[in-house]
């Protein structure tokens, strides 16, 4: 007992630094005997993706049945943000494109994926997954479905009675209380997922595409701390890089090893109550995020599209380069249902240059390549800039009048110490 509650005395970034080391150590030093406890980190994102689906509909449906009238949100400014961010994601890759082109090796054994038919589609499909059955969306982790149904259920039970709204917040709490007790396994989760990365990948197998992998893990840095930055500082006036350092240790570090946004609304959901947000806002926004916040997908589908276009050796014009710009943001928000992800739309990308189908889907084949350490980026950049706008819109709307709050400055405090289940 007093073992455990020295750990629990540790904040919950260095528990995870910690079982981050041991997973290595051990993956390196002892890959066989380390292989078995890889099952962590299936259980760890397991757990996650199980509990976030109804944590998402139960949340959203609370907020919303106990919303006021003229009460302000700020969704408006967060839809805004995102959409701005993903777009200036697309651009930031089109010019390191430019500036650095890369040529790539292009590989067979993607001929059984389908890629979308086209824009229409992709947008067809996100549409449809809004009226998807209830039971099916839960089951099928359909985050746009659920988002809807819980608006629905929210806004028809605002007349409902006092009691019953009280147990809606109760129930909203307990499953609140029920992914602290999941966070908690956060070190040994990241433990098993590094374990099982580095036992059955290796990065031997990365090194062939070594200059592709350096420009779209350089881009999205570059929009991590530099243009995402400037974004924050545009609505806040304030120095953003407290906020923008807050939210990747705290939700980038979790978002990298699980590799789904999906998985990690728990994670942002607790860390947007620790800074102090709105809950009404953050239980929608945090969700929505999660489905159309893509800057990382955006500049995977730009930078792979053009990685293909320079191999080939088509001249594009400035008017064609910002047009992949537009198309890979809007892609890229309406990609999340899509079996592969901001992958397989690169055939339709490609198709702007009138590269042929089957030359595209082997970029694709390099996307998957480089995925172990691709798609870690891109869902550490993507979600961890959901909670980011998220706070910045609520900021946004203290400087423009409101009422000072008491969390103004809560993104400049440490982890706290207290068992995260009670808090």
């Amino acid at each position: 007992m007093r073992i455990l509650k020295t750990w629990n005395r540790i904040s919950l970034v260095k528990q995870i630094a910690l079982g981050l080391i041991l997973g290595i150590g051990l993956a390196v030093l002892f890959p066989e005997a380390a292989e078995p406890l890889a099952i962590l980190g299936e259980l760890f994102v397991g757990a996650l993706k199980a509990i976030a689906p109804v944590l998402v509909l139960v949340l959203v449906m609370a907020s919303i049945a106990q919303h006021q009238k003229g009460q302000q949100t700020n969704m408006k400014t967060i839809i805004a943000l995102y959409l701005t961010a993903t777009f200036s994601a697309a651009l930031v890759a089109v010019f390191f494109s430019f500036a650095f082109p890369v040529s790539i090796a292009l590989t067979e054994g993607t001929e059984e994926l389908t890629a979308p038919g086209g824009v229409a589609e992709v947008l067809t499909t996100l549409v449809l997954n809004v009226v998807d059955n209830p039971i099916s969306a839960l089951a099928d982790a359909n985050y746009i479905g659920i988002l809807a149904w819980a608006i629905v259920l929210g806004l028809a039970l605002r007349s409902a009675s006092d009691s019953t709204k009280t147990v809606l917040a109760n129930f909203s709490d307990a499953v609140t209380r029920m992914v602290g007790w999941v966070i908690r396994f956060a070190p040994l989760g990241i433990m098993g997922l590094v374990i099982a990365a580095i036992t059955t990948n290796g990065l031997t197998a990365l090194l062939g595409y070594g200059e592709l992998l350096v420009l779209l893990i350089g881009c999205m840095l570059f929009v991590a701390f530099v243009v995402n930055p400037l974004i924050v500082y545009a609505n806040i006036r304030q120095n953003p890089y407290p906020l923008v350092w807050t939210c990747i240790k705290e939700s980038g570090v979790t978002a990298f090893f699980t590799r789904s946004s999906a998985a990690n609304i728990p994670v942002n959901m607790r860390l947007s109550d620790k800074l102090g947000l709105d809950r009404d806002t953050y239980s929608v926004s945090i969700p929505l995020g999660a489905t159309i916040n893509m800057t990382g997908a955006a500049i995977t589908i730009t930078i792979l599209t053009l990685a293909a276009v320079h191999t080939l050796g088509i001249e594009v014009d400035l008017a064609t380069a910002v047009l992949l710009s537009v198309l890979a943001a809007v892609c890229a928000c309406g990609a999340s249902g899509v079996a592969g992800g901001s992958l397989l739309l690169i055939p339709l990308a490609a198709s702007l240059f009138g590269i042929p189908a089957d030359i595209a889907m082997q970029v694709v084949g390099v996307g998957f390549i480089i995925g172990v350490l691709q798609d870690s980026f891109e869902t550490a950049l993507n979600s961890s800039t959901d909670v980011l706008f998220t706070a910045t819109a609520e900021y946004k709307k203290d400087l423009n009048g409101a009422e000072e709050p008491e969390t103004q400055h809560a993104f400049d405090i440490e982890e706290p110490a207290e068992d995260l289940a009670n808090s």
